[in-house]
C-alpha cells in the first residue's frame, strides 16, 4: 500500500500560501487524552501499545510497502521524516527538517536539517544521507506519487545541512509532500543492515522478533528526550484481539481499535477513549479507465444508490462522518456545504444506469479486506444497498496481500482506506493525476489535471482557493470514488497512559510525548 498503505498514511496540505511558504509549523497536538493542567509529564515506564498487522506481511524497509499498522508505527518511531503534521487541520510541522523556504517560482525548496541530529549509531545526519534516502525513496516502485514532480536530479545538496528539491512544476504544497515517506536513512545503507533501524528518531531498536518489537528511548533525539524508557509494540491480527489484551491487561494502548471495541469498552471506568475525528476515509474505488463504470453515468448512478447516514451508523457506529465523494475532508480548504451533499435517490441512479444500458442482469465482484475496522462490513452494506437500485454485487474478501498484490489498481470495483484525509491536494497528488503511481481507479482528467496546477503552483491565496474549489467539484461531479464516510479514529488507553496524540492519520503514530502516570 504505499505512504504505508495502511494510509496513516494519515497527512496534507490546504493552508493558504503565505502559511505554508512561512517556513515552518507548531508542533503537533500531544494533548494529554486524560489528566489536568497540573498533571506534568513524568520520565520513565514502559508503554505497550498493540497495533495491527500480520506476520506474513512484515517489512523492514521504511522505503517499502508497509500493509502492517505495526510496522508503520515501528518505522515512524526510529527514523524521521522531514515534516510531519502539526496542530489542527492541514498543517505541516518540523521533524528532521526545521526549516524550508521556495524560490520565487516555486519550483526550488531548501530544506534545513535540524541541528545536531545523529543516527542510533552516534553518526552525524548530513544532507547527503538525506540525498541518499530521498534519491533511493524515489526508486521505489511507487517514487514517483511519493514525491511528485521531484525527479532524482532534482534531489541535492547544498552543503552539509541543505538539501534542495527542485520540481517539475511549481508546487506550493511540496512541504506537505515531505510528511508521510521521507524516512531518511544513513547513506549506503544496505538492504541487509535495514533490521538494524539505524535510523534518527526518537527511540532505537533494542529487539525485533515476528513484528513484534522493543524500542528504547533515544536520549540524543534531535527533537528532545523522550519521557518513556521504551515502547513495546505488539502486533494483532484483528482489533478484537488487541481490544481483549487491553481489557485484560496485556497492554497499555489498542491502536486504531475501531468502533466495535470502543462500545464494548465504553462501559469501563478504567479504560480511555481517545477519538480522532476526520482519521479515515474509506471511499469503494470504481475503475474509470475501462470495464462496466468507465461510464460516468454508472458511476454517478451507484453514489445515488446509497444511503450514506445508515453506512455510518451501521458500519461506524456512528463514530464517523458521512462523505460527499471528495478526499480530504480534514482539509481547512474543503468545500463542505459549498457542495450539496449527494442524498440517496433510487429513481434517478435506476435511470441513469437504463441510460447508460448498464447491464443489470450480471453480477459485479466488489474486492474488500478486513486490514482495517469496517471495511468488509462497509462493503456488504454497499452490496445490500446498491442491489435496491439494480446493481447485483458480490463481495470478495481477499487476504491481505493478495488484496494489494493483485486487485490494488487493477480490479473494476473495490473498497480502499486512506487515513491522509487531511489534504485535498495530498490524496489528488497521490491518486488522481495520470501519472500518480496510486491512481487507484485509472482516472485521467485534463480539467482536473489543470485546476490541480492551478492550485499548486498558485502564491495568491484567494486564487489558490479558487483552484482548489474546482478541484473538489470535478472530484465531487465524474472521479472513480464513492466516498460514503470518514470514519474517526479511535484508541484505547489504560488508566496511567497520558499525552497521546489526538490527530488523524500519521499523526497518531507520534508517541515521543507520550507518559505514564505514577
Amino acid at each position: 500500500m504505499d505512504v504505508s498503505r495502511r494510509r496513516l498514511l494519515a497527512v496534507g496540505g490546504g493552508l493558504g500560501a503565505a502559511a505554508l511558504l512561512a517556513g515552518c509549523g507548531g508542533g503537533a497536538d500531544g494533548a494529554p487524552a486524560r489528566g489536568g493542567a497540573n498533571d506534568r509529564p513524568r520520565t520513565g515506564g514502559v508503554l505497550r501499545v498493540g497495533a495491527l498487522g500480520r506476520p506474513n506481511a512484515i517489512t523492514r524497509d521504511p522505503h517499502g510497502t508497509q500493509t502492517n499498522e505495526s510496522d508503520y508505527l515501528i518505522l515512524a518511531l526510529l527514523f524521521d521524516t522531514l515534516t510531519v503534521p502539526g496542530g489542527s487541520g492541514a498543517v505541516t510541522a518540523p521533524r528532521l527538517a526545521t526549516r524550508w523556504e521556495p524560490s520565487e517560482d516555486l519550483r526550488t525548496w531548501r530544506f534545513t536539517l535540524a541541528q545536531g541530529a545523529r543516527f542510533h549509531d552516534g553518526s552525524p545526519v548530513t544532507a547527503e544521507d538525506v540525498v541518499w534516502s530521498l534519491k533511493r525513496l524515489r526508486a521505489t516502485p511507487a517514487g514517483a506519487s511519493r514525491l511528485p514532480g521531484i525527479r532524482a536530479e532534482g534531489i541535492r545538496a547544498d552543503g552539509p545541512d541543505t538539501v534542495v528539491l527542485v520540481s517539475d512544476h511549481p508546487n506550493a504544497e511540496l512541504p506537505l509532500l515531505t510528511r508521510l515517506t521521507t524516512f531518511v536513512l544513513k547513506k549506503d545503507t544496505r538492504d541487509a543492515d535495514l533490521v538494524k533501524g539505524n535510523g534518527t528518531g526518537p527511540f532505537k531498536l533494542e529487539w525485533f522478533r515476528d513484528g513484534n518489537a522493543r524500542l528504547v528511548r533515544n536520549d540524543h533525539w534531535h527533537g528532545g528526550r523522550p519521557h518513556l524508557d521504551a515502547i513495546e509494540v505488539k502486533i494483532f491480527a484483528t482489533p478484537q484481539a488487541m481490544a481483549n489484551a487491553l481489557l485484560g491487561g496485556q497492554i497499555d494502548v489498542a491502536s486504531n481499535v475501531g468502533p466495535v471495541a470502543a462500545r464494548v469498552a465504553g462501559s469501563r471506568r478504567d479504560i480511555q477513549t481517545v477519538r480522532r475525528p476526520g482519521d479515515m476515509a474509506m471511499p469503494v474505488v470504481m475503475r474509470t479507465a475501462d470495464g462496466p463504470f468507465a461510464d460516468p453515468r454508472v458511476r454517478e448512478a451507484l453514489r445515488l444508490a446509497v444511503d450514506r447516514k445508515a453506512m455510518v451508523d451501521q458500519v461506524l457506529s456512528g463514530y464517523g462522518q458521512v462523505g460527499n465523494d471528495i478526499l480530504g475532508t480534514a482539509d481547512p480548504a474543503y468545500l463542505g456545504s459549498a457542495v450539496p451533499q449527494r442524498a440517496r435517490d433510487l429513481a434517478r441512479a435506476k435511470a441513469l444506469l437504463a441510460e447508460a444500458e448498464f447491464d443489470t442482469n450480471a453480477t459485479y465482484e466488489l474486492f474488500t479486506t478486513e486490514d482495517i475496522a469496517g471495511l468488509a462490513e462497509s462493503a456488504t452494506l454497499f452490496a445490500t444497498q446498491v442491489r435496491e437500485a439494480g446493481v447485483n454485487v458480490k463481495v470478495v474478501k481477499q487476504e491481505s496481500a493478495a488484496f494489494w498484490d493483485r486487485t490494488w489498481l487493477k480490479a473494476p470495483l473495490y473498497t480502499t482506506y486512506w487515513g491522509t484525509n487531511d489534504s485535498v491536494l495530498f490524496l489528488a497528488s497521490k491518486t488522481m493525476l495520470p501519472d500518480a503511481g496510486q491512481n487507484e481507479a485509472g482516472w485521467k482528467d485534463e480539467d482536473f489535471d489543470t485546476a490541480y496546477r492551478a492550485a499548486t503552483g498558485e502564491r495568491d491565496a484567494a486564487r489558490r482557493r479558487a483552484a482548489l474549489a474546482e478541484v473538489q467539484k470535478i472530484q465531487h461531479e465524474r472521479s472513480g470514488y464513492l466516498l460514503w464516510g470518514v470514519a474517526d479514529g479511535i484508541d484505547l488507553a489504560g488508566p496511567k497512559v497520558r499525552g497521546l496524540p489526538k490527530l488523524p492519520g500519521y499523526g497518531r503514530v507520534q508517541l515521543e510525548r507520550a507518559w505514564l502516570a505514577s
